[in-house]
């Protein structure tokens, strides 16, 4: 499964990081070590599901500084161990097609995405890792960035490994 990149639509964050692949798929699919690094301190996952597995459930649950709770869910489209995964949120369990919980256009409307975690082998026990999230339209990709993505995405990475060196 392979898209070509459109700057207009995607969003890509790409790190070498020093701890191994089966690590990094460890804490990408045990819900109790997504719970520790997912999101972006002091922002909280409070609750993680998953079943690793095309078709299966990626489901998480973050909490706001403020206690606002943001459920999310997703399905598992591709999954290769200590590899690859990829997840959508326009599907659930089972590729069931969502809805959205908005009408498109509103402010509060999710954005439709497909979101693809790699990780390989780099120097003797590292990972190159990039994670590319694909959006439906430009509002959508506009909406992620401005949440700030790679931001984001850079300090739970950080969380991740700093977790793994702490010993999981």
């Amino acid at each position: 499964m392979t898209t070509s990149f459109n700057s207009k639509l995607d969003l890509t964050f790409e790190r070498v990081v020093d701890v191994p692949p089966r690590l990094v798929w460890r804490a990408w699919t045990e819900p109790e070590l997504i719970k520790q690094w997912f999101c972006p301190l002091p922002w909280k996952a409070i609750e993680a599901e998953v079943d690793v597995r095309p078709g299966g459930m990626f489901r998480t649950t973050m909490q706001s500084p403020e206690g606002k709770v943001y459920p999310n869910i997703g399905c598992f489209l591709v999954t290769i161990p200590n590899e690859k995964l990829v997840w959508t949120n326009a599907l659930l369990p089972g590729f069931r097609p969502a809805l959205m919980n908005a009408p498109c256009g509103d402010e509060s409307a999710e954005f439709m995405f497909t979101a693809t975690v790699e990780m390989a082998p780099h120097g003797e026990n590292g990972t190159r890792y990039r994670a590319t999230v694909i959006h439906a339209d430009e509002t959508g990709c506009r909406t992620h960035a401005a949440m700030g993505f790679e931001e984001g995405w850079g300090v739970a990475l950080d969380q991740l490994v700093a977790m793994i060196k702490r010993g999981i």
